[in-house]
């Protein structure tokens, strides 16, 4: 790793917080505004109730919101200390030679050999 890379991604995790923090008490000042409006407007205790729960819901969600970006902005600053691999993932592996994916089963996969291909395309004789 890169001496300055580990800062640059703590600085983009920390700021991109501050951002998510900033969203977070806006979305939650609008709630409350929002929530004293309606209440103000309501006709009866039963639509002030349903306001402030309206309100509550909003506020829980904002935080919740803010919570999730901080998981995620913690993911991508791991994700760019350990080089675009994102911590815990398996990478799996096979053996040389098995699994290539062609699905033929020709000597070394060479399509010069023997086979079908017209005269001075191969090697002129086939394994057999």
């Amino acid at each position: 790793m890169q001496a300055g890379k580990g800062a640059m991604a703590s600085a983009k995790e920390t700021a991109a917080n501050i951002a998510a923090s900033a969203q977070s008490g806006m979305e939650k000042t609008k709630a409350t505004v929002q929530g004293k409006a309606e209440k103000m407007t309501a006709h009866g205790p039963a639509e002030k109730e349903m306001a402030e729960e309206r309100k509550q819901q909003m506020i829980e969600q904002a935080e919740l919101n803010k919570q999730q970006a901080r998981e995620q902005h913690a993911a991508e600053k791991e994700r760019a200390r350990v080089g675009g691999v994102p911590a815990g993932e398996v990478v799996g592996s096979n053996p040389i030679g098995t699994a290539t994916g062609t699905g033929r089963t020709t000597a070394a996969h060479n399509p010069l050999t023997g086979g079908t291909q017209p005269a001075g395309r191969h090697t002129g004789g086939g394994y057999t």
